[in-house]
């Protein structure tokens, strides 16, 4: 199922090179997370799925709005998941538990699950490379967003943060 909806993905943003390499990008990253975090097959299978669609709505959101914030993404990309997810028919409450990770991705406050924690960290890694904030900006994001030892990890020898942060 997992390759059906990534190659669904693939469709949809055909001829967005740069948003079909983000998304896959944090798939991957989510999936390393997850494998070496040992999170549960069931949780494993939620995040893939909501790694690839976490950004679903930024067509939708750019054609209405002529723009894609994260707080429009987070309001109008649930809907368009739960379209997709049903046509690939995607069991009821893994749709369920995408569409509020979908509507949070961009909030870091009460973060309740696992799926979601990883989700955030895949997203800031690879979001801090496309978007080259400055050294002070990465050590925040450490910081503040980062918890899983894995993610910690990716993040000091991606960006050569000092080990003792």
């Amino acid at each position: 199922m997992i390759n059906k909806l990534h190659a669904a993905m693939i469709k949809l943003y055909s001829g967005d090179v740069p948003r079909i390499q983000h998304f896959c990008k944090v798939h991957s990253y989510a999936k390393l997370i997850a494998e070496m975090e040992n999170i549960d097959a069931d949780t494993l299978f939620i995040l893939e799925t909501a790694a690839l669609t976490h950004d679903i709505g930024i067509h939708y959101c750019e054609e209405k709005f002529g723009d894609c914030n994260g707080k429009l993404q987070e309001q109008y990309g649930p809907d368009i998941a739960k379209r997709l997810l049903d046509d690939l028919q995607f069991p009821k409450q893994v749709s369920e538990r995408v569409q509020y990770l979908i509507a949070h991705h961009h909030t870091y406050e009460n973060i309740d699950g696992m799926d979601y924690q990883i989700l955030v960290e895949a997203d800031f890694l690879v979001n801090l490379y496309e978007d080259g904030p400055s050294d002070q900006a990465i050590e925040h994001a450490y910081q503040k967003i980062f918890r899983t030892g894995t993610g910690k990890k990716i993040c000091r020898e991606m960006f050569h943060l000092a080990e003792g942060m």
